[in-house]
Formats: structure tokens, sequence, C-alpha cells
């Protein structure tokens, strides 16, 4: 999962994104309405969260705007006002919910497990290929009844090629869906990666599933995918 915060005051920034991180969501952190704007037109993200104040605009206008452009990711709007009719504009102007500062961590990572969990175009909530299944909401996988033991970016990857089974996912895209932009990473660290998820998904008598496509990248055999 891919999150992008938009926050200006730095501090509440860094909690948010160290919170998140902790809860192994990839996340990216801009703190203006334009750099969302850019941040959303070529990145795809699972979730949003959104501050209303902002120095270039606020979140409603910033709503709207991705709304317009035909972008559904699930959004969840901060602020420090909790009046009712900021309530009602947040979720016209296009949020899916709204939380207001000061907020328990707890709270604001249920609610975005719930908008996680909520049905979007295109996106099946539990994938399936061959004998494996994978559950995006419950963060849980398993090949042939038999649960893996998956680290946070191996769940990542497994996950990325699932959507896309069927389709060579070069190591630029893998990189840009399963690692946020603080990663710096080293040459064959997808190679490894890879390597490691391979291991735990392709099980002893059952067929492969995790292919490398020479010259290509990498990805999830298309067979008897739902």
């Amino acid at each position: 999962m891919r999150v992008l915060v938009v926050e200006d005051e730095p501090e509440v920034a860094e909690f948010l994104s160290r919170v998140l991180r902790d809860a192994t969501w990839a996340t990216d952190v801009v703190g203006t309405v334009a750099a969302a704007r850019e941040q959303m037109a070529v990145v795809t993200y699972d979730l949003a969260v959104i501050d209303v104040g902002l120095p270039d605009g606020d979140g409603f206008t910033l709503c709207r705007d991705v709304r317009a452009a035909g972008n559904h990711t699930p959004i969840l709007l901060l602020t420090a006002r909790n009046a009712v009719s900021d309530r009602v504009r947040g979720l016209d102007a296009g949020a899916d919910d709204y939380l207001a500062k000061p907020f328990a961590v707890s709270e604001l990572l249920a609610r975005l497990r719930a908008l996680a969990r909520r049905p979007v175009a295109a996106v099946a909530p539990i994938l399936r290929c061959d004998s494996l299944t994978l559950d995006p909401a419950l963060r849980a996988a398993e090949r042939a009844g038999e649960p893996l033991t998956l680290t946070a970016r191996e769940f990542a990857l497994l996950e990325f090629l699932m959507r896309n089974a069927g389709r060579a996912c070069s190591r630029a895209r893998i990189l840009e869906a399963v690692w946020d932009d603080n990663f710096d990473p080293v040459a064959n660290a997808i190679d490894v990666l890879v390597g490691r998820l391979r291991r735990k998904v392709d099980l002893p008598g059952h067929r492969p599933l995790v292919r490398t496509i020479r010259g290509m990248g990498y990805m999830i055999d298309a067979s008897d995918v739902s």
C-alpha cells in the first residue's frame, strides 16, 4: 500500500510519516496543493491523507480537483476544525472520511484500514492465482491453505505483482510501487527481494508462480488468476 500525506507542518508531517511507515505502508509526504497535484498525476496511491489548511490553498479544493480529474484514490481529510459544516464541506468536496485534530493514532489507522477495504474500480478485494491467495485488507497471504510469513516489503511486492498478474513489471515500476521516495536502493535490492519472495511463494510440489522475464523484469504467472 502506498499513501500520500499532504501536510505543511513539519512536525505533524514527520509524525504521520513515522506512524504510517510503522504500519508498513510506503509513504510520500508533500506540503502544498501544487506538489500534491503533481504527485497524484504521476503516482498511483492507495490512500491519501490531506490536511485542510495548506499554504497555497486548502484540502477541500484539492479534493475537488482530484475527483474532477477522475482520480478515485480514497481520501481522509485532517483538520483542526470539527464543525459539522466543515465535515459536510469536506465530504461534499469528494473526501471519503474526515478526522479532527488532535486524534488517536489507533483511530487514524483504523479509519485508513476501513478506507483500504472499500472496493475500488478494477481492484479486487481478494487476489487469487492458482493456490496463492492474498487479502490486502487483512494483510494476509497463503499458498494452498498454508499462511505465508512475509515481511512488509515482501507483502507489498507480492500484492503489486498479483495486481499486475500476467504483465512483466520492470524494476523501475517495482521500485516505485514498493518503496517510498526516502529509499536509496542498492544495485540488486529488487532482485534480492524477489528472490526472498520466490522462496516463500514457490513451495515444493506447487506450480512456480514468480517468474523472471529476461530483459524486462518479473511477473506472477497469469494462469488461473481471479
